[in-house]
């Protein structure tokens, strides 16, 4: 393992730390962040193969998450991070990443498809999961996570990005029952995992990518009036059951954000990148009402060089204190490609300014 051996002696994880900031509180102790580090990754870092473990029998899985989880108290985290994605049950994120065609795309395809199965099935097919995971988890540490997927992503692996744009404005009674229908299997879903295992989270969240660069993939009006009341839904669940919610989007969503905040209740939010704003930003203008989870972008993460990383990443951490909830962590996620030595200098320089 390419770890600081020294700072590990040190390190006992606590998960209120995590709670603290996403309840939009200065944490004692900074908290590291990552919304997923890939498994990929960690293999790369750890020179071990895991990965296909989990796909394994109970004894595998256990092993799986034995490492998976290790992973994140060696590296200073005091969470961990991970979630089982509805999409995986619907055609395995392929629509989603436009590998195929949607299922649905008019009413008739709409009235066939089995709903109810994708709540049956959730904890049927990810239980066992949630189950190792809380087996082996080291001492201290919780989950931040839960249920992948919010409405947008599932609608667009359910009929994909253009048809779901064409039958917004075709037939707009159809998309507002698929949005619906969504929504009752999330609040389902998440009812059924929160129910059964509440006492693994620290934070609730799921991802709904609903922005790129310049903008949202939708107009904002159709977001709000579509999205916002499933998501609401969701949020009042995971708030009914104590946790603060954690909301990620990528992309350029500030028209969404008063909405966000005010109509659907989010706790904290994740994801920036430089590009369309510095962290800096999302900060100054939210920090006094939510939690802000990032902060360094992952393209400088992935293509810079150590001490670029470690100078950048001390200057958010200095920038983003006394202002609100705040963890650190990359604007994104942790993929396969990034440089180990640029995950570690960005890991340890807030472990080095927190002392463990």
């Amino acid at each position: 393992m390419m770890e600081d051996r020294q700072n590990r002696e040190r390190f006992e994880p606590d998960a209120s730390h995590v709670i603290h900031a996403a309840l939009n509180r200065q944490a004692a102790r900074l908290p590291l962040y990552e919304h997923l580090i890939d498994t990929a990754f960690m293999e790369k870092a750890i020179n071990r193969t895991f990965a296909d473990l989990l796909n394994g029998d109970r004894a595998d899985r256990l092993q799986f998450f034995r490492i998976y989880s290790d992973f994140y108290f060696q590296m200073g985290y005091d969470t961990v991070s991970y979630e089982c994605c509805l999409t995986d049950l619907v055609q395995q994120g392929k629509a989603l990443q436009g590998l195929t065609e949607g299922i649905i795309r008019n009413r008739d395809d709409y009235d066939r498809y089995p709903f109810d199965g994708l709540c049956h099935r959730f904890l049927e097919t990810f239980e066992s999961h949630f189950l190792a995971l809380e087996e082996v988890m080291p001492t201290g540490m919780k989950v931040v996570g839960g249920v992948g997927n919010g409405v947008f992503e599932i609608l667009q692996d359910l009929c994909g990005l253009n048809d779901l744009c064409f039958l917004l404005r075709q037939d707009p009674d159809l998309f507002s029952d698929l949005c619906r229908s969504v929504g009752d299997v999330l609040e389902a879903v998440w009812t059924d995992v929160l129910d059964r295992f509440a006492h693994l989270f620290a934070v609730c969240r799921f991802g709904d990518d609903l922005g790129y660069k310049k903008a949202t993939h939708l107009a904002p009006d159709d977001i709000e009036k579509y999205f916002f009341p499933e998501y609401k839904r969701t949020v009042r669940i995971i708030h009914e059951k104590g946790k603060p919610f954690l909301f990620h989007s990528c992309g350029n969503i500030f028209e969404l954000m008063e909405g966000l905040i005010i109509e659907v209740g989010i706790d904290a939010k994740h994801s920036n990148e430089d590009t369309i704003a510095p962290f800096s930003e999302w900060v100054d203008r939210f920090g006094d009402r939510i939690g802000n989870f990032g902060g360094l972008d992952l393209g400088l993460l992935l293509t810079e060089d150590e001490q670029a990383v470690r100078k950048y990443s001390l200057h958010i951490i200095l920038q983003s204190l006394g202002k609100g909830g705040f963890a650190f962590g990359s604007g994104n996620s942790i993929p396969a490609g990034t440089p180990v030595e640029n995950f570690l200098a960005m890991t340890r320089t807030a472990r080095e300014w927190r002392g463990s």
